[in-house]
């Protein structure tokens, strides 16, 4: 079995591993990776800050980090053409918490060029493979992370998800994913492909990693006003893995997430899923969620607007790019020039898709209407957690797929995260954790299932987590 955090930070403290021979030994295998995780290897931050970070909470365990976190003098690509060469003068909030506890960035990841698409397939610098069949995508644009963590190149990987960029590789790689409450992680210098979705997750191999992690980088920052005060005897952050059943566990599972776009093999998984947790003396209902429909045309229409915005500031004259605007003969055909050579197609695309739904003609019609469904369907899901405790519910209706096998299909891509853009949009906690793996052309491909929990109840989704990990372990 592969070194986990918990592992690590032990042995460390219990002089049983030395953090530098650790690091070094991380290092050579990432030298060795074959399935394109990571941007870059930043060795001299690792020599540089190694025995500072050694004494603390994380003991300078070896951490990947998405190319969207900026860290100061160090370059953050986005794995776009339009930042190939940017350096940062700043450092993200969640970096520097990272960077108090104890963890020490190494490694810079691949991810879908500004976070967007899904299946590695619209990368600047190259696809991503799934360790466990290099023939797939690992799915979801934070894949880079998830496959670092599951072939063992680090011992945990922080990520932004903006609706399964997390969840969905996580599971198709085979570890750990946990989702806070958004207000948990602060935001602060992390380039966003939408800011009302966006937010920092963590990947690890255990529920007791995940733990560690997101109690190292969650705290108040006076940067971002959305994020939440937390001191350390704050109840609502008092979590503790102790449980040996689920007797005091009401789950509700929506009848709508049971359909015909479901995987048979991953319903024959999620019912043995079920079956466990009622001989843990679980409560387990069908529920009704009649707006699950609409989940997903309502984030590609919120989503894209954001995404909008957030990217016009790309223009190839800021962040050091391009200056010879005199080559062109107006500003209007120097944009179109730069932003038609230097973002993907996926980006252009939704670029597009945005900017039409937040015109004068179209804003009430699109924009407008789907905010209000937004705050329809997070009503029905607090309305779920009136009565139960924790929504548990498949991860993707599929498993992983071959590279290039639905990329001319767009919306068959998009079905896909009809399962994870509920926790995005309503604001909730999630955690999604392997189930049994099923075989596929001879490969071992994992199944998968999520908790999602009420707002700022992360310590009931862990509980929940940490049980069904030891019992389907």
């Amino acid at each position: 079995m592969s070194l986990t955090l918990a592992w690590y930070i032990n042995w460390v403290k219990t002089w049983d591993i030395s953090p530098k021979e650790t690091i070094d030994w991380y290092l050579q295998k990432a030298d060795w990776n074959s399935f394109n995780a990571f941007a870059r290897i930043h060795n001299e931050y690792a020599s540089t800050n190694i025995e500072a970070f050694s004494s603390l909470w994380l003991c300078w365990a070896p951490i990947s980090i998405k190319d969207n976190f900026l860290v100061q003098w160090t370059i953050s690509s986005c794995w776009s053409k339009m930042l190939e060469d940017f350096v940062s003068p700043y450092t993200s909030t969640v970096i520097q918490n990272l960077e108090k506890a104890w963890g020490l960035m190494i490694w810079k990841t691949n991810m879908d060029e500004f976070a967007m698409w899904s299946s590695t397939e619209t990368c600047y610098f190259g696809n991503v493979l799934n360790p466990l069949d290099l023939s797939r995508v690992p799915w979801g644009s934070s894949w880079w992370s998830a496959a670092s963590v599951a072939w063992d190149l680090c011992l945990a990987s922080i990520w932004t998800d903006t609706a399964w960029s997390v969840r969905q590789p996580a599971a198709m790689c085979g570890v750990v994913w946990v989702k806070p409450t958004y207000w948990r992680t602060s935001r602060y210098w992390i380039q966003a492909m939408s800011s009302s979705l966006d937010q920092a997750w963590v990947i690890t191999k255990t529920v007791e990693d995940a733990v560690l992690l997101l109690e190292s980088i969650s705290w108040q920052d006076n940067f971002d006003a959305m994020t939440i005060y937390r001191s350390n005897d704050t109840t609502d952050w008092n979590i503790s893995l102790q449980s040996d059943d689920l007797s005091w566990i009401k789950l509700a599972l929506p009848r709508e997430f049971l359909s015909e776009w479901l995987d048979d093999r991953i319903r024959d998984r999620l019912d043995h899923t079920i079956e466990i947790a009622k001989k843990l003396w679980a409560t387990v209902d069908i529920v009704e969620v009649p707006l699950l429909s609409y989940w997903v045309p309502t984030y590609y229409i919120l989503c894209p607007a954001e995404v909008s915005s957030n990217l016009s500031r790309f223009d190839g004259i800021r962040f050091w790019l391009w200056n010879q605007t005199d080559t062109f003969e107006s500003i209007d055909d120097y944009y179109s020039t730069i932003r038609q050579q230097w973002f993907w197609p996926e980006v252009l695309r939704r670029i597009m898709v945005w900017s039409y739904v937040l015109s004068a003609w179209f804003y009430d019609a699109y924009y407008k209407k789907a905010q209000q469904v937004r705050s329809m369907m997070t009503r029905q899901i607090d309305w779920i957690f009136d009565s139960y405790d924790a929504i548990i519910w498949p991860t993707s209706p599929i498993l992983p797929w071959k590279l290039w096998e639905l990329s001319s299909d767009p919306v068959q891509m998009y079905l896909a995260d009809i399962y994870t853009v509920i926790a995005n949009l309503a604001w909730i906690p999630a955690a999604t954790i392997p189930m049994w793996n099923v075989k596929e052309a001879g490969y071992s491909l994992p199944t998968w299932f999520q908790i999602m929990t009420k707002h700022r109840d992360e310590a009931t989704m862990f509980r929940i987590a940490s049980v069904l990990e030891s019992s389907l372990s």
